[in-house]
């Protein structure tokens, strides 16, 4: 897919640069899903401590929409540098700079961010809007209310209740 084909299939995000020194955000390569955003701010990042970052952009997203602010795979793994509330939501209506709250996993290093530095991506996808309608019961199905790893492979997620105390009862 070309990016001529791209323009004409989806409408242009809309964006206003806040910091006039910031790139705005970019595709690494046409294809990707989700364009880069930069630090606004130089930070040092201890570990296991979190920081809201601004972006030194705001968007303008069309109804139907939501941006999901997710990590940058490499330094996940590089650096264990995450963003607490993954992803983040960005919602049609708001119109504020784009602020990214990372968290340093790595249980030693300290993290250095340059302004400049990409730091997130922001990936935009169309969502339901459906009006919220109180009911008295829902449908069956074969999964009932099963979760947090009712489906196995999950040993460490238990109720309060033990497997040992399960199999006395």
């Amino acid at each position: 897919m070309t990016t001529q084909s791209r323009t004409q299939t989806y409408p242009p995000l809309r964006i206003r640069r806040l910091d006039a020194g910031l790139p705005l955000p970019v595709r690494a390569h046409p294809d990707d899903a989700g364009v880069d955003l930069f630090a606004a701010t130089d930070l040092e990042l201890e570990p296991g401590h979190r920081r809201l970052v601004g972006t030194g952009v705001a968007i303008a997203l069309p109804v139907g929409t939501v941006g999901l602010i997710h990590p940058r795979s490499g330094l996940a793994a590089r650096a264990g540098l995450s963003i607490v509330n993954t992803p983040g939501t960005i919602d049609a209506g708001y119109r504020g700079e784009i602020k990214v709250c990372l968290i340093n996993h790595d249980p030693e290093t300290t993290i250095s961010i340059a302004r400049g530095d990409r730091i997130a991506q922001l990936v935009v996808q169309k969502v339901e809007l459906p009006d919220v309608v109180e009911v008295d019961e829902l449908d069956d199905t074969a999964r009932g209310d099963g979760g947090h790893g009712s489906s196995g492979g999950h040993a460490i997620l238990t109720d309060d209740i033990s497997s040992d105390e399960k199999a006395q009862a």
